[in-house]
């Protein structure tokens, strides 16, 4: 899978495409910094405009929404950018994988399932990593842009549970976002759900493959058929009671994230000690540093997915060697 990264043919796309998309990523996150300090501008400005009428001109309200709309655009413009040159890149990920399966396949084509590892995993893979690889170097660049911010923010503010000291917002953000993200992934293990997705895999696998040589025999059973289509249907209700336990504690913790930055700022909004401008960076900030912590929780569906091909493309590949080892093995006696 990562013969990519070592292999000469494709060292133009795979460590200088890798920097290019670090790159272009942390300029976005350059651009979330400046949108997160136009937002305590702005808000300053709309208290200060209700407070006292008249006190700002419209052509000052309709400059700072433009100089929103000018950052946004960037930003915009920069995830459509990312997003096609990611798309480029795994594809090249992807044709190098596929490259060594064909060079191989004459030993490859005897192992359970090959064409939908060469075909369906490999397409898998690269949408997954183009996903979950793009969203993973955000929320690290995230965390370290908007934590100092973080807290110089919450310098002076009192915090609920943790009143002045001035590391308390960032300590609760830590607390629960990280407390919260590890509940669920035990939970996931307890609930064995990239097992019970590598199974699912497989028995969909063996369904098909029987499906394929009945096309061409025709005295394939079809209660063989319905055999192997009984071992689906129970492999995917089992996934679903799974998941929907999973998805409970998961939407309850998420419906409780959003009341989590109100929380801790319970003391200093009631107190009256912030502006409504820099609350709503507070929040912003909060938000920003929470979620980037979270995602393992945001991604966990994907990453069971991931580990799920990933664990199937291994194993295939290692099937694949042994073959070849044996092989020589034989040649030699």
């Amino acid at each position: 899978m990562f013969k990519f990264f070592f292999d000469s043919k494709w060292s133009f796309w795979a460590w200088p495409g890798a920097i290019i998309i670090l790159s272009k990523i942390w300029f976005q996150v350059q651009i979330d910094v400046k949108i997160n300090e136009w937002f305590g501008e702005f808000y300053d400005m709309i208290q200060n405009a209700l407070a006292e009428p008249n006190s700002i001109t419209i052509d000052e309200y309709w400059a700072s929404l433009f100089s929103f709309i000018t950052l946004a655009g960037i930003y915009v413009a920069l995830a459509v950018i990312i997003s096609f040159f990611t798309n480029h890149y795994l594809f090249r990920w992807r044709t190098s994988m596929v490259e060594w399966y064909h060079s191989v396949y004459d030993k490859a084509r005897k192992i359970e399932g090959a064409s939908q590892r060469v075909q369906e995993d490999t397409v898998k893979f690269s949408r997954i990593m183009e996903s979950l690889g793009t969203s993973f170097i955000s929320s690290v660049l995230i965390i370290i842009e908007f934590t100092p911010i973080l807290f110089g923010l919450s310098v002076g503010i009192p915090i609920f549970f943790f009143g002045d000291w001035e590391y308390g917002l960032m300590t609760g953000a830590l607390i629960w976002s990280v407390g919260g993200t590890l509940f669920l992934i035990i939970l996931g293990f307890i609930l064995r759900l990239v097992g019970v997705e590598y199974d699912l895999q497989k028995q969909e696998a063996a369904y098909r493959k029987i499906l394929v040589i009945a096309e061409d025999d025709g005295e394939i059973r079809p209660k063989r058929l319905d055999e192997l289509f009984d071992d689906v249907r129970k492999i995917h209700f089992l996934s679903y009671i799974r998941y929907l336990y999973f998805g409970i504690a998961s939407s309850a913790y998420g419906q409780a994230n959003v009341l989590s930055a109100y929380v801790f700022l319970a003391p200093a909004i009631v107190a009256g000690v912030v502006t409504l401008g820099v609350m709503q960076q507070i929040i912003r900030a909060f938000g920003r540093v929470e979620g980037s912590m979270q995602y393992l929780l945001r991604a966990w569906p994907i990453i069971i997915e991931l580990l799920s091909v990933y664990k199937r493309l291994r194993e295939f590949e290692n099937q694949i060697e042994k073959t070849i080892q044996d092989e020589k093995a034989g040649i030699v006696r």
